[in-house]
């Protein structure tokens, strides 16, 4: 399976647009849509540059949802995995609750393992951060819409 355009709109929709290099809540360099590879202060992109990153960055996230899922997905389901994966990494979804419990079918327990992962680590401390919690309920959402 690949993203759909509602997929990307889903990440877009939390990822925004940046030409212009910020750190994120987390405190790491980032453009574009969300994309942090080689990312430095005062770096600048054009939109179709932040389009050509995205891609590049949801190819591994579509290759391990599509090689690591066992069970069929919908393409709602597949559409909130992506924007779930390209958020929190391939690593940390291969070690997921979430992951454990879809593979052996449990899709409602895997829906509700999404909010779980709402929070962020500042100085060592992890806290709640509502813009991942409100992420996490349009994923469990869509995943849940068939």
């Amino acid at each position: 399976m690949i993203i759909s355009e509602k997929g990307l709109e889903l990440i877009k929709s939390f990822e925004s647009l940046a030409v212009k290099a910020y750190k994120c809540p987390a405190g790491i360099w980032t453009i574009g849509y969300g994309h942090t590879k080689n990312v430095k202060e005062n770096d600048r992109i054009s939109q179709a540059q932040a389009e050509c990153f995205l891609m590049q960055d949801l190819y591994p996230v579509e290759q391990s949802i599509n090689k690591l899922v066992k069970v069929k997905l919908n393409q709602n389901q597949y559409d909130a995995l992506c924007s779930f994966v390209f958020n929190v990494g391939v690593s940390a979804f291969n070690q997921s609750t979430l992951l454990a419990k879809l593979n052996i079918g449990d899709y409602l327990g895997a829906s509700k393992e999404f909010c779980r992962w709402n929070k962020i680590t500042v100085n060592g401390v992890k806290q709640l951060c509502i813009g991942l919690a409100n992420r996490r309920q349009a994923e469990e959402d869509l995943f849940n819409h068939f």
